[in-house]
């Protein structure tokens, strides 16, 4: 393990987050709330800590897989850890366990939350529990694979640990030109339904926090009905951009090369928009009389297929109320979620496609003994590496999903809410059903399951294998 360069990595990360922190801040102040000062003090501490780990710069580089995966998942606890600080400095979640929670929630674009009462926090806190969505969705490390060139190695190993899916390449061959395509398709798509939602009537700050996530995936809102009691034109926009927002970036790079032909003939985007007409088909015709009119029907289930497909975590109705068809249906989104290289969570649509087709072979090898099969998409052959990976990433992804339930249930709460708490957590979700409903929220579990949870969301985020790395105690050995 190179420790010079974890440690100085972290640094730049503290450095990072201390300049994040300064724009609630400044929201604080143009609102004029005395709050918005903790944020200003812990960006003071995270400065301070981030240069004293810059102050040796390491003599050896190497940025290889195992210290990528290992400085991704301790640089997405610190964040975490300091981000939390500021809201219990103001006092707005007092409790620290619970502040760590929110702020995870927030970074790892969960939208799980501790709060009884959003609409009595400040603009400040408000304003950085949405920010920390657009900070994760596309990652920090992401960004910071342009601006660390200098340690060697290969940097394309911070994206492979923060990003999704199953496989990562770059899109251009320079990280710094792919960080660059990536970000600008992402803040593109924020600005343009930033815009929109300011034509449709909403203020600029709750257009900014309802925009950071949507594109972030996140969730976070600044109503306690999340979007129920916005206009029907408005909960139609954010659908859309939330749809859109679980698309592989890759699919939006092909089309500003002008490759639509190839953009279109992905087999993972045509799987995801099919899995989203069925089930808002499905759930409409499920909920038929549940509401007035038809076009309400409709609006409503696309909205609920498309915040849980993309685990985006808003809602504009209490789907814990619908049929249990209905909330099936939810579940199986949840499980599949989005594609693999956006900033949507869930087993990925890319991994749904590799483990059915490496089934469908299995079953002919058994009519066929003799045949040679190879797994394909897109026209290609899928390595047999990635298949492998596939299968253990499901495998241990219902491993944890198995423990966390097993570890919730000391709560004593039913069954339904441990299953489907742990559900939207490690899938980046937000809500489940039950008593961790679209209407409720997650304060009531015991700090035992809050830890659980926290690990789970951040897990989730890293796609598992980073944070296991990180609490896997040979993986420390300077010597390895």
């Amino acid at each position: 393990m190179n420790y010079g360069v974890v440690f100085y990595i972290l640094g730049w990360i503290l450095k990072s987050e201390a300049i994040f922190l300064v724009f609630p801040f400044i929201v604080g102040f143009i609102y004029g709330e005395n709050q918005g000062f903790s944020f200003l003090i812990t960006a003071g501490i995270c400065l301070v800590c981030g240069v004293l780990l810059n102050i040796k710069k390491p003599k050896k580089g190497g940025l290889y897989l195992k210290e990528g995966f290992f400085v991704v998942a301790l640089g997405w606890i610190i964040m975490s850890c300091f981000g939390a600080i500021p809201f219990v400095m103001s006092g707005e979640i007092p409790r620290y366990i619970d502040a760590v929670f929110e702020t995870a929630s927030g970074f790892s674009t969960t939208g799980a939350t501790i709060l009884t009462d959003v609409e009595a926090m400040c603009h400040a806190c408000l304003f950085w529990r949405s920010f920390t969505h657009l900070l994760g969705g596309m990652g920090v490390f992401v960004f910071l694979s342009a601006l660390l060139p200098m340690l060697g190695g290969n940097t394309l190993n911070l994206m492979k640990a923060e990003s999704t899916g199953p496989s990562v390449d770059k899109l251009v061959p320079r990280i710094k030109d792919t960080v660059k395509i990536l970000y600008t398709v992402y803040l593109a798509m924020g600005a343009v339904e930033c815009i929109i939602l300011l034509i449709c009537g909403m203020d600029l700050f709750e257009s900014l926090c309802t925009t950071f996530g949507t594109i972030g995936t996140g969730g976070f809102g600044i109503r306690n009905d999340s979007l129920a009691s916005l206009s029907p034109t408005i909960q139609w926009v954010v659908t859309i951009f939330m749809i859109l927002s679980g698309v592989n970036y890759s699919m939006y790079f092909l089309i500003l090369r002008k490759k639509f032909k190839q953009a279109l003939s992905m087999e993972e985007i045509r799987l995801y928009f099919i899995v989203i007409l069925i089930s808002i088909v499905a759930i409409s015709v499920n909920i038929w009389n549940m509401y007035p009119t038809a076009s309400e029907t409709i609006r409503t289930a696309a909205f609920q297929v498309g915040t849980l497909i993309t685990s985006t975590g808003f809602a504009t109705t209490d789907f814990d109320l619908w049929p249990a068809f209905s909330k099936m249906v939810l579940i199986l989104c949840m499980f599949m979620g989005a594609c693999a290289g956006s900033t949507g969570g869930g087993l990925k649509m890319s991994r749904i496609l590799i483990l059915w087709k490496s089934i469908r072979n299995e079953i002919k090898n058994l009519i066929h003994p003799r045949s040679v099969t190879k797994v394909r998409m897109d026209g290609g052959v899928i390595a047999p590496e990635t298949v492998h990976s596939t299968c253990v990433y499901v495998a241990v992804f219902f491993v944890i999903f198995g423990v966390s339930t097993l570890l919730l249930s000391l709560d004593g709460h039913d069954f339904t809410t441990n299953f489907t708490a742990v559900l939207a957590t490690l899938n980046n979700m937000g809500p489940g059903f039950n008593k961790v409903g679209p209407t409720c929220n997650f304060a009531f579990f015991s700090d035992l399951s809050k830890l659980t949870l926290i690990f789970d969301m951040l897990a989730g985020r890293l796609e598992l294998l980073p944070l296991l790395l990180v609490i896997t105690p040979k993986s420390w050995r300077k010597n390895l």
